[in-house]
């Protein structure tokens, strides 16, 4: 018998958990003293607002192919 897949659809949108991410990810940082994990959680906070701008650049309506 083969497994039943999830089908589910998220709550919030994909631009949204980015950007919730990167908001966890800094305030997680904001919470340790200065060395390489907090430099870890600050470089995913980026990575993700980065993520998130890249997100939305390629969504929006000027980027769309001829019709």
């Amino acid at each position: 018998m083969t497994p039943r897949r999830n089908r589910r659809r998220p709550l919030l949108s994909f631009q949204e958990r980015l950007s919730q991410f990167a908001e966890q990810a800094r305030s997680a940082a904001r919470r340790l003293p200065p060395g390489p994990e907090r430099d870890d959680l600050l470089f995913k906070a980026r990575q993700g607002e980065a993520a998130t701008n890249l997100e939305r650049w390629l969504s929006s309506p000027r980027l769309q192919g001829p019709k």
